[in-house]
């Protein structure tokens, strides 16, 4: 999927235990039938979709057609496509386990033993909704065997998945987060999924929380939300805006701590449905006893495990004539600190989350110091990095870690340095390769780099695994989050934009007086605007936030263009002023 296919591309996955009865699409074409419905449907008001069961006589090919164009039931259901199977395979079929998507019309041709489809450009996501990337080639042609049952041919085994039309799904379905904890339990991170629109969406994304982190997760988020729990029938929402989650199953042995850690998750996920303002949870009919012994626990609680850094600096940070700068405009004063009060002759900066801390790279890229960003904390500059190549601006997570990217003759070395100094980190995909720039998250759990290659630059992100004391244990195979690599599109700047996106800033190759901008989600799915917007004027980097609030800034030499603002003002930099950025 290349970074040019348009909204439409965007598809989603179902929160697969909530639609017991399945959800799937075809064709837009096919034996459906189409009408207006007073109750309206999720995300698209008024349709009502009616396939029609197998027709007598149908041939095999009909059969599988018919199956595919069942599955746009809506209202969501999958009980007609499942009289499409012989009784054997609608007992054992499970749709909710996986969800696979296709461009067009898929290619049906019947053989000896049974029939076969062909899908073009398919994706898929797991269970819970999270985007898989491209289904393998090995996989992209489904074998569907049939039988002669009850006189009518039936598809004998079906794959344990919902396979849909990607324009089915971008129509039905929109990308929320479901929130979890670091291994240590002190930030949240967001873990993007798909999930219907429509008024069910509190169940919706309560039923997905409680399935847990999706696999390869392990070490990376953890949850306290007791496994096995599921929600009894729904999530009513009153007048008040109080939600009422009624859970069952085996709650396990609750502490405050823990209690408070699961409400903390549920509030964050719960809130993007607008209509909530508090939470109440029982589990088999008993009430959990809430923080603080409040009633209803509020959607806005839990602002100290802020994914995007609690009590961060909002402040733009820079160079000043070599010294290190804040400001909240285009004029950044010199802070109190040692890098404020001398030029230690930096190139680049990067200031810690709560503008505690700050470190440079030396004019020739083989040094990093490190000191205090204000005066009235102890400290001096002090040397933490030697021997190095050509190193990056250094970034910073929420516990202080300072991460480094090194580009040696031998390729990009990725580094954190910590209370116990520096340490060498194996990063797949990264580690050896040509690495233009990088960003870490601010709550610790995704690196993300800008990987040169013979067909252009690609955008990758790994995923850090760390023990319950935050030890490093371990970073995932770097996989793609831009699609196809485009040697026209150079990507010069990347910068965060939530905590779960990010803004990538790309020169045209005919024309220094224009840039583009377009956003990438971290799980690689198409960003949800899915367009890109060109920008006038030769910019150079970008200053991004995941903080809400906090402007998007395109930096130049000698001004800032406000890119989150619709008319865009430009903001003048004083003179001698470089590497604008926000802290992290």
């Amino acid at each position: 999927m290349t970074r040019r296919r348009t909204l439409l591309v965007v598809v989603a996955a179902v929160a697969a235990a909530l639609v017991l009865s399945g959800c799937v699409g075809m064709p837009e074409s096919g034996p459906v039938v189409e009408t207006q419905s007073g109750g309206g449907v999720a995300g698209q008001p008024g349709v009502y979709i009616d396939p029609r069961p197998p027709q007598e006589g149908a041939t095999r090919a009909e059969i599988v057609q018919g199956f595919l164009a069942a599955m746009t039931a809506t209202p969501i259901q999958t009980n007609t496509a499942r009289e499409f199977l012989t009784q054997d395979a609608a007992a054992s079929w499970t749709p909710e386990d996986e969800t696979i998507t296709y461009a067009g019309n898929p290619r049906i041709a019947e053989s000896g033993v049974g029939v076969s489809v062909t899908l073009r450009d398919p994706d898929h996501l797991d269970a819970q909704g999270a985007w898989q990337g491209p289904l393998p080639r090995a996989r992209r042609i489904v074998q569907l065997p049939m039988a002669f049952e009850e006189g009518e041919w039936r598809i004998d085994r079906a794959p344990d998945a919902l396979i849909v039309p990607e324009s089915w799904f971008a129509r039905r379905y929109r990308q929320v987060s479901l929130y979890y904890f670091d291994p240590t339990a002190s930030i949240l991170a967001p873990e993007p999924v798909f999930v219907p629109k429509g008024k069910q969406l509190a169940s919706t994304l309560t039923q997905a929380l409680l399935l847990g982190p999706s696999a390869g997760l392990d070490r990376v988020v953890r949850s306290f939300i007791p496994p096995g729990l599921t929600v009894n029938l729904s999530v009513p929402i009153s007048d008040e805006g109080i939600a009422d989650i009624g859970l069952k199953g085996d709650g396990g042995d609750l502490t405050p701590q823990s209690i408070e850690l699961m409400m903390a998750q549920l509030a964050w996920t719960l809130r993007q449905e607008d209509e909530i303002e508090a939470l109440r949870v029982s589990i088999n009919g008993q009430s959990v006893p809430l923080p603080g012994g409040v009633s209803a626990y509020r959607v806005d609680g839990g602002s100290e495990y802020d994914p995007a850094g609690w009590q961060a600096s909002p402040l733009l940070y820079g160079l000043r004539e070599g010294r290190l700068a804040s400001g909240a405009g285009g004029t950044l004063e010199p802070v109190s600190g040692p890098m404020g009060a001398d030029a230690l002759g930096v190139r680049s900066v990067g200031v810690s989350l709560t503008a505690t801390r700050a470190a440079g790279v030396t004019e020739d890229g083989r040094v990093v110091v490190a000191a205090p960003v204000s005066g009235r904390d102890a400290g001096q500059a002090r040397t933490v990095v030697t021997g190095g190549t050509d190193l990056l601006e250094p970034a910073w997570d929420f516990s202080d870690r300072m991460w480094l990217v090194d580009r040696t003759a031998g390729g990009a070395a990725v580094s954190y340095v910590g209370e116990r100094g520096r340490h060498e980190l194996e990063v797949p995909g990264i580690t050896g390769r040509q690495v233009r720039s990088f960003v870490v998250s601010r709550d610790g759990t995704r690196l993300v780099a800008v990987v040169r290659r013979p067909a252009g630059d690609e955008l990758v992100l790994s995923r850090i695994a760390r023990d319950r004391s935050g030890r490093i244990l371990w970073a995932t195979p770097a996989r793609p989050i831009s699609g196809e690599p485009d040697s026209d599109l150079p990507m010069r700047a990347i910068a965060w934009r939530t905590p779960t996106s990010l803004a990538i800033l790309s020169p045209f190759a005919a024309t220094n007086k224009l840039v583009q901008l377009y956003l990438a989600s971290v799980d690689g799915a198409p960003a949800a605007d899915g367009t890109s917007t060109t920008v006038p004027g030769p910019l150079r980097s970008l200053a991004g936030s995941p903080a809400a609030g906090d402007p998007l800034f395109g930096v130049g030499r000698r001004s800032m263009v406000n890119l989150s603002a619709a008319d865009r003002p430009t903001v003048p930099l004083a003179s001698g002023t470089t590497g604008v950025t926000y802290v992290g």
